[in-house]
């Protein structure tokens, strides 16, 4: 993961005991980053100036722009006084569906829905994950406890979210980090598909609560398992039903809560709980 860029030392004024100390601080950066295709800007997020091409990659999946990796031919990251614009070109038959659904996104960080014009598009049918995959639950309590160290950029600022994927296999294999909770799982969604990450055989890990959004966007990656250090909302639930994911939430070093398709973990050796 890239984070050169991403952090800038700020001075500050320290009070403590009644006496003010000058000291510096690393602060995580936040631009505007434009996402373009063909051309034409789509959405304007603000973001953590790194892993823009992953960025642009899982924006691309996770919101249905395009189906798969090839039919992007190429993205180019462009840099500004005015911000960030990452420059995107995919085939005549995406660009058709594009036009149909354009909407442009100017917001706060990580606004998933700002531009949506109907409560249908807020809240479409998930895509449905099938996977057979089981999870021993200890194994999902180490890979929380494993993601704090990874979090490069968040152990600099205490200020930004992550997003990882794990399993079995690999552990914890990519960590994606932005002050934008939507933004890190967008990001780490382009690395799982740049690099061919079979998604279905593990577990996606978020510092953040769940919204909705973030169980659409999983559910678009085809990870079975969500697994969260906060709560989930209503809608997050009935969405993670309704897609097929077991969403785990208020993750902590003893335990956690699991709200939806339990039958994937093990709980003891050789069972699991029926949904």
């Amino acid at each position: 993961m890239m984070i050169d860029g991403a952090i800038r030392e700020w001075k500050k004024l320290v009070w403590c005991g009644g006496i003010p100390v000058l000291a510096s601080r690393s602060v995580a950066e936040e631009r505007p980053v434009a996402l373009s295709y063909n051309g034409s800007t789509h959405a304007v997020m603000m973001a953590t100036p790194a892993d823009l091409e992953d960025f642009g990659m899982g924006f691309s999946i996770t919101e249905g722009i395009v189906e798969r990796a090839d039919q992007i031919s190429s993205i180019e990251v462009i840099e500004s006084e005015l911000g960030i614009e990452v420059r995107m070109w995919v085939d005549a038959d995406r660009q058709k569906h594009l036009v149909f659904r354009r909407r442009a996104i100017a917001g706060p960080v990580g606004c998933g829905l700002c531009g949506i014009e109907s409560l249908e598009q807020a809240c479409p049918a998930p895509h449905r994950v099938n996977s057979e995959q089981t999870f021993p639950a200890r194994d999902l309590l180490n890979a929380v406890r494993a993601l704090p160290p990874l979090q490069r950029l968040n152990q600099e600022t205490r200020a930004v979210h992550a997003a990882a994927f794990w399993s079995a296999a690999t552990g914890i294999a990519e960590v994606r980090e932005d002050v934008g909770r939507h933004n890190a799982l967008d990001k780490l969604a382009g690395t799982l598909i740049q690099k061919s990450v079979a998604s279905a055989s593990g577990a996606i890990l978020l510092t953040s609560r769940v919204s909705v959004e973030m169980v659409q966007k999983t559910a678009m990656i085809g990870a079975p398992i969500l697994v969260a250090v906060s709560a989930p909302t209503t809608l997050a639930i009935e969405t993670a039903e309704q897609a097929g994911i077991t969403l785990v939430a208020v993750a902590r070093e003893d335990g956690y809560e699991v709200f939806t398709h339990p039958d994937r973990i093990i709980f003891t050796e050789g069972r699991s709980v029926a949904a």
